[in-house]
């Protein structure tokens, strides 16, 4: 039992793929159009669903076939439960998710007509996520091939994240969203650094009106040190750059969206699963690219995830 009056986790050995990361109670809304300030809108009904960044990449990856570990906190609480159960469902090791006092992390997301979203993260019990429970999973990242990790949860368990697995010879993917400043030695342990295309810009300074073409965005997250780059573009699909392969375009196979919530995390769930494969770069984001838009096809995000035998 710890100070927070929570049982210590159990957990066994021999998985794939780490994901220290968050969990979060999704609720989601239709809304023909996002309010004005000031202004009430009226939606339709609440669905709610398990999600957060962390949890949807181990979802994701375990549905794909990938022997998966949670590193992460929830509450004590029915959505604590939730995301748990979200969680052993697609056969994720939860054996290192702490529960604790602080209520569940939430999502609050409103989607429009055209399927795109806009989401408000109260992070609650994934701001306990602590470094003691980083150095808690040491024995499973050291065994695992890939360490994936996303800043929903403190920097600095983030950090202590990252330095377990590159001290220990285990590849880091790192997923800077919400995008922030970056540490030298977290950038150059991504391999790959996974954002966006705003959030690349973001991190090169990129201002409005000032050149934002993919290439050069990824050309520029190199020079800033990140190991290797995936640079996503919804639609347009992905770019990615490693010493390897060099600089290549991804396509996205055509779709309708229906709700793009988590379908970032479905690339980067699908990458990760095959990285862990050992696939080359390109491959692995050819593989997430199609994960993804099957993703969009389909409300809610782990929802919406594909299992392997559909993708035959």
């Amino acid at each position: 039992m710890t100070a927070d009056g929570i049982e210590e986790p159990r957990h066994s050995t021999g998985h794939e793929l780490v994901v220290v990361g968050s969990a979060n109670r999704d609720l989601t809304v239709e809304v023909e159009r996002r309010p004005e300030a000031g202004e009430t809108v009226l939606g339709g009904d609440t669905r709610t669903s398990a999600g957060g960044k962390g949890a949807n990449v181990a979802v994701a990856a375990a549905k794909l076939g990938s022997r998966v570990a949670m590193v992460g906190a929830v509450g004590a609480d029915s959505a604590g439960e939730e995301l748990l159960g979200s969680l052993r469902a697609a056969g994720v090791d939860t054996g290192l998710v702490r529960r604790c006092r602080r209520p569940s992390g939430a999502a609050y997301i409103t989607v429009t007509p055209d399927g795109e979203n806009s989401i408000i993260v109260s992070p609650g019990a994934n701001g306990d996520l602590g470094v003691p429970d980083v150095q808690a999973a040491a024995g499973v990242i050291a065994a695992a091939r890939v360490l994936f990790t996303v800043p929903e949860v403190p920097m600095e368990t983030v950090a202590a994240a990252v330095r377990s697995a590159r001290d220990r010879q285990v590849r880091v993917v790192f997923n800077a969203s919400p995008v922030t400043d970056l540490e030298p030695d977290i950038l150059a342990a991504a391999d790959p650094l996974v954002v966006n295309g705003h959030e690349a810009a973001w991190l090169l300074g990129v201002g409005p009106g000032e050149s934002g073409e993919p290439g050069e965005l990824v050309r520029g997250l190199r020079e800033l040190g990140a190991r290797s780059v995936v640079v996503t573009l919804g639609a347009r699909g992905a770019v990615t750059s490693d010493d390897a392969m060099g600089q290549v375009t991804v396509p996205a196979p055509a779709v309708t969206p229906v709700d793009t919530t988590g379908a970032g995390d479905a690339f980067s769930g699908a990458l990760v699963s095959r990285l862990a494969e050992g696939a080359q770069l390109p491959e692995a984001a050819r593989f997430a690219a199609r994960v993804a838009a099957i993703s969009v096809s389909s409300w809610g995000a782990q929802d919406s995830y594909p299992a392997a035998d559909q993708l035959a």
